[in-house]
């Protein structure tokens, strides 16, 4: 398994790609922020948008995004108790970032049969 691009040093990277990265570390962290740039969602609307991730691991990427401070986490005093979910100013300021993720994704991958391919330039296609 590897290990999250800050622990692969003792101290914090300074290339400001790399820190940047660091926020984003984990394959649910960015799809996470993306899901809640539509607004405050419930720890079960999460999972139902996020059909393959297991509890354990959605538990584990929100406190993470929490304790970053990209995420914010409000416990609500009911019962049956409910958690709410939301972006900081933080978070929300990392929109920009994972829209142009989002953007490139659909310019470049096709998803298909559970596989995903990479569409080459039409520069590419035309030189072969």
């Amino acid at each position: 398994m590897s290990r999250p691009r800050a622990k692969l040093t003792n101290n914090f990277p300074g290339c400001p790609v790399e820190s940047t990265l660091t926020f984003l570390d984990g394959k649910w962290k960015g799809v996470i922020l993306f899901h809640l740039f539509d607004g405050t969602h419930r720890f079960s609307e999460l999972k139902r948008k996020l059909k393959s991730i297991t509890q354990r691991m959605l538990t584990k990427q929100l406190r993470e995004l929490e304790e970053a401070g990209l995420v914010s986490r409000t416990v609500h005093p009911v019962v049956p108790p409910h958690v709410d979910y939301a972006l900081t100013p933080l978070g929300k300021s990392m929109e920009p970032v994972i829209r142009a993720l989002a953007t490139w994704g659909e310019q470049h991958v096709v998803c298909r049969d559970g596989e995903k391919f990479v569409i080459p330039p039409l520069a590419e296609v035309a030189a072969a």
